[in-house]
């Protein structure tokens, strides 16, 4: 592939629901342009775009794949993002390197909830509306035009006009050339006369939105009452840019129909990488600078995905400014370090192809990118570390714990983790010392259940899953005080220290506090610091079922040393013994972690939601309706949203999505205390 200047290339994210026919649009695009000999088949494993074994198992994608191709003289990036909404991070991330968008909508289902999470994340940039998979049964134009009018935001003007539906959907009228577009030869044929009428006053529809998105042509529009075909496209690209227009399109991407006209209208509607404002770049202590996308600015490039396997990784690369050449070192200002571009390629699914730069606005892939990360910034030198803003990721919203399988596995397991995470920046994991497990979290159990998947295909890593513990905690409810004597004698030196400690309780959230009371000497400094240190040994196991101390202020007020067998030692055995008898006298409790949880499903689902987060010991705090959406925004114990994933999905047949996040921790009912202490115990005596 030869080289393309910043105004030749288009950038172009497609997204959707799942399901929708995001891939089999780009194999049909990739094969009818010549770009690939044959048409690849997602059933049959020879998608050219779903290349991961995950994706050629499940025949959905999960992950972006990029595909480069010419097309009269245009560079195109297509970047064909996974549907699944657990994989909303792909999305976000392919949204951020692109300028417009192609969003579809399945011709027989309509806008679903995940199109609406889709449109909103695409909400200020240009994009065109796609209705796909037009030759379905029952298709009904009138139908899904309401779904689009009904639960999206935008002023649509029909680009197209299909010819049937369904079965019978044999082409489009492109109302910019005035005729028809047929079959899966593309070939052009006059409009008919019994929609003339149709295709005028639609037309008429198309020039008015191109006359708003520019002065110039709307005075024009005004005087001579029409606009030339030229004069359309630019008005439609600046009404795309200004938001003030969404052109809807049609297509039937498996048997081929209106879906070069597809092309055609993103190669000519979708703005150039230069048409779209400056980019921001933030400098080390916190400024701004903005830059246009030019050759001619400074070389910045971001990494926007990393891809992992048995053989390294390859890093996904847009270049804003500058070019970015093979064989050069840059400057990585994530970790401040210079590092070699080896060889840059183009990509098409996994194929690639050596390119000997890619300028400003272009797509491409570098492999073996030393340490830099998913949101990493390459620049010309460190004198210039500065470094684009990272990618926006929701919180995750599920969480497993991980156990290795076998010995071997142990050893590695932190490293693959973390590659998993490199790969994939809405995956995350830590080590739970409350309960001594290791927690992977992502945006769904299906997210959760790839991961593992990737972790034994690709790194040889074997992995079981189980829920996950709740971090519990314990605090005290009211001061109290102790007295501790310990005394050991074994023929040798012995060991005497005495403490007197009074606890008091702080705010549940709060941290461990401790202070000192002495006075006139009754105990050294050495060893009221020994006392600290064995208070704080009691906070990782609680008295009441072992689980982490927070809240809790200790104070050692009086105590007695012996001058020959006091030792450090000692008190913090006294101290750490002390401190537990205190807290037991303090009406211990247990504190559970309570969560922000946000539902958002069809308004027809509220009720059982409802009912369901009420049945879950839920603190509903509002309701709001968006359209026929409604959504719930309560506080819910972590322990009641373990399975709240597949329990959702089955309450609404998939079309609710939920967001949660940490929001404090709260005290557990008394009479679920005394279930989870007495488990605690019988655990313990069984241990």
């Amino acid at each position: 592939m030869k080289e393309y200047e910043t105004s030749k290339i288009r950038n172009v994210a497609i997204v959707s629901h799942n399901g929708a026919g995001k891939t089999i649009l780009v194999e049909r695009l990739l094969f009818q342009t010549g770009a690939t000999t044959r048409m690849g088949n997602l059933e049959q494993g020879t998608s050219v775009m779903d290349f991961e074994e995950e994706e050629i198992a499940r025949q959905s994608s999960i992950s972006t794949a990029l595909a480069s191709f010419e097309r009269r003289g245009v560079k195109i990036n297509l970047l064909d993002t996974p549907g699944y909404m657990d994989f909303i991070g792909e999305v976000n991330a392919a949204l951020r390197v692109c300028e417009g968008a192609l969003v579809l909508v399945e011709a027989v289902s309509g806008v679903e909830v995940g199109t609406e999470i889709v449109w909103q994340a695409t909400e200020g940039m240009p994009r065109v509306l796609l209705i796909n998979r037009m030759d379905r049964d029952n298709v009904r134009v009138r139908r899904v035009m309401e779904s689009i009018h009904e639960n999206l935001e935008g002023n649509f003007v029909n680009l197209q006009l299909p010819l049937g539906e369904g079965p019978d959907f044999r082409g489009v009228i492109d109302l910019l050339a005035m005729e028809c577009r047929l079959g899966d030869d593309d070939r052009r044929e006059p409009i008919p006369e019994d929609m003339m009428e149709e295709a005028l006053a639609a037309r008429l529809a198309v020039v008015e939105a191109a006359a708003e998105g520019d002065d110039a042509l709307l005075e024009k529009y005004f005087e001579e009452d029409n606009l030339t075909d030229e004069e359309v496209v630019i008005g439609l690209r600046k009404a795309m840019i200004n938001g003030l227009c969404v052109p809807i399109l049609y297509s039937a991407p498996p048997v081929g129909i209106a879906v070069l006209p597809v092309l055609g209208a993103l190669t000519r509607l979708m703005p150039a990488p230069n048409e779209v404002g400056p980019y921001t770049l933030i400098a080390e202590d916190g400024t701004t600078s903005e830059y246009e996308v030019s050759d001619d600015s400074p070389l910045a490039a971001f990494v926007f995905k990393t891809r992992e396997d048995q053989y390294g990784k390859m890093s996904y690369v847009r270049v804003f400014g500058g070019t970015l050449e093979s064989d050069s070192r840059v400057h990585d200002a994530q970790n401040d370090a210079e590092v070699r571009v080896a060889q840059i390629a183009w990509l098409k699914g996994k194929e690639q192809a050596p390119l000997p730069r890619l300028h400003a606005g272009d797509i491409g892939v570098v492999v073996k990118l030393g340490d830099v990360g998913t949101n990493g910034t390459l620049t010309e030198g460190k004198h210039n570390n500065v470094q684009f803003p990272p990618i926006e990721q929701p919180a995750p919203i599920a969480s497993v714990a991980v156990h290795p399988v076998a010995q071997s596995d142990v050893a590695k397991m932190s490293q693959t983790l973390n590659r998993l995470v490199a790969e994939d920046p809405t995956l995350s994991w830590h080590n739970q010392l409350a309960t001594h497990q290791t927690i992977l979290s992502g945006m769904g159990i299906t997210h959760l259940d790839i991961a593992v998947k990737k972790a034994e295909n690709k790194f040889g890593l074997h992995l079981t899953t189980s829920i996950p513990k709740v971090p519990y905690r314990e605090t005290i409810t009211r001061t109290n005080e102790s007295d501790y004597t310990h005394k050991k004698q074994s023929g040798g030196a012995g060991q005497y220290a005495r403490v007197f400690l009074r606890v008091e309780s702080l705010d549940d959230d709060a941290d461990f506090e401790f202070a000192s009371e002495i006075v006139g000497g009754a105990i050294s400094a050495p060893f009221v610091t020994a006392t600290e240190k064995g208070c704080r040994q009691a906070l990782e196991n609680g008295a009441l079922a072992g689980f982490p101390v927070t809240g809790v202020k200790a104070i050692v007020y009086d105590g007695k040393e012996h001058p020959v067998d006091s030792k450090e030692i000692a008190f913090q055995t006294a101290g750490r013994e002390g401190f537990k008898k205190a807290v037991l006298g303090a009406g211990p409790v247990l504190l559970e972690p309570i969560y922000q949880v946000t539902v958002t499903v069809p308004s027809d689902y509220m009720g059982d939601v409802l009912g369901d987060m009420n049945s879950r010991r839920a603190r509903v705090q509002g309701m709001d309706q968006a359209g026929n959406k409604s959504i719930i925004k309560a506080e819910v114990p972590l322990a009641e949203m373990q399975t709240y994933a597949a329990d959702l999905r089955s309450m609404t047949g998939g079309r609710g999505v939920y967001a949660m996040a940490y929001a404090h921790y709260g005290r557990m009912p008394s009479y679920l205390q005394e279930q989870l202490v007495a488990a605690a115990k019988q655990n313990h005596e069984e241990g």
